[in-house]
């Protein structure tokens, strides 16, 4: 009987340790979360106000508040240049070479204005990239969705050549580094947006109660590239940034807090939108940067005007060394009577410059007589002799 009790009372005391570490661990971990949770929510828009202020200007724009314009060259477009698509846990992701591409690619939405170029939105949810993706047969499509636009977005079938911001590869070239190299020429993007259809692949991630845009599927890219696709993991830096090592993705991706007080949120340093300046330090610009080799050759004729000129008339040259024949290059009107001058001193007299054989008529026979006397042989005295 005493051995039963004092083996009730071991087993007892196990169940207690057992229920005693359990009770640690819960709590430990509740209130690890609970501080992730705490730290993670107090980061605020001032974040991406401080880390992209020296990679270009915060504008204080009247349609969205402040927007950032990025020191970048002509030819940028976000999800175009200087980057290229890799698959992770999430969907396609964009992996930019720009300093500042962890912010501006996972998170918020890009505009365009004929006047500004292209203009970054803060956004509250980060994502693996933030594009409309569509498919036509041995295409993939992609575009930056709009300032206000969700995933749950309608395509319009209608095109705007004008307003035309879609990226389209060959099947087979998706997933390359140097995608931007096989872009597919401009005149070609009407016939395949008729033809094409929308990818409305998504991912939700329940931690942060957020749906992404994943893309075309992983088998489907597979078969097309013949190329076996390992998707990265994404893991989560304390610090801005990205990097890849190995098959690991590190990028910051912090939550934002949507209750921060926007007072006291605000950009160090903003500018109205009529001061923006498209200057382009070196040092902002990755050297690997490229032009697509597939961009189509415009005529001078009908080229259009770049996205910071669009306001701006076109330069016509003209040869100031050969004067022109067109209306347009007549001197004024008060010049007129010195240009008459001009010409009437220059003008030459009836006796000037003129060949001896066109003289007055009276000279002409006497100059021609005595021209025949000196040609004519000297005649012999003796006429006998002749």
């Amino acid at each position: 009987m005493m051995f039963k009790l004092i083996k009730l009372i071991v087993a007892m005391k196990k169940q207690i340790q057992i229920f005693i570490l359990m009770l640690v661990l819960t709590t430990s971990c509740a209130s690890f979360y609970t501080e992730t949770s705490d730290q993670q929510t107090n980061v605020s828009f001032q974040v991406f106000y401080d880390q992209l202020s020296p990679y270009g200007q915060w504008v204080d724009y009247s349609n969205y508040g402040y927007i950032w314009i990025p020191y970048a060259r002509e030819n940028f477009a976000p999800y175009s240049t200087n980057g290229y698509w890799a698959l992770t846990q999430y969907g396609w992701a964009w992996i930019s070479d720009y300093n500042w591409g962890w912010a501006t690619f996972h998170y918020g939405r890009w505009g365009f204005d004929d006047a500004l170029g292209w203009f970054w939105i803060p956004g509250y949810d980060w994502g693996p990239a933030w594009v409309n993706w569509i498919q036509a047969d041995g295409y993939y499509g992609w575009e930056p969705m709009g300032p206000g636009v969700g995933i749950n977005f309608v395509f319009d079938r209608r095109y705007d050549r004008y307003h035309d911001h879609w990226c389209f590869v060959r099947e087979r070239d998706f997933g390359r580094r140097n995608i931007s190299r096989y872009y597919v020429n401009r005149s070609d993007h009407e016939r395949i947006i008729g033809n094409s259809r929308i990818i409305d692949r998504t991912y939700t991630d329940k931690k942060r109660r957020t749906t992404y845009v994943y893309g075309p599927d992983r088998e489907s890219v597979q078969r097309v590239t013949g190329t076996r696709i390992s998707p990265f993991n994404i893991k989560e830096t304390n610090k801005p940034g990205q990097e890849i090592r190995k098959r690991d993705l590190q990028i910051y991706r912090p939550r934002i807090n949507r209750n921060s007080d926007t007072r006291d949120v605000v950009p160090s340093r903003v500018i109205k939108q009529d001061d923006v300046k498209r200057r382009i330090p070196g040092r902002d610009i990755p050297n690997k940067e490229v032009t697509p080799i597939n961009k189509p050759i415009v005529k001078p004729e009908n080229r259009e005007m770049p996205p910071n000129r669009i306001n701006e008339q076109p330069i016509q040259r003209r040869d100031i060394n050969k004067p022109s024949r067109t209306p347009e290059s007549t001197p004024p009107e008060r010049n007129k009577s010195e240009r008459q001058r001009d010409i009437i001193n220059t003008r030459p007299t009836q006796n000037q410059n003129v060949s001896p054989d066109r003289n007055s008529t009276r000279e002409r026979p006497q100059k021609a007589t005595e021209r025949q006397e000196k040609s004519k042989p000297e005649r012999s005295a003796n006429p006998k002799r002749e």
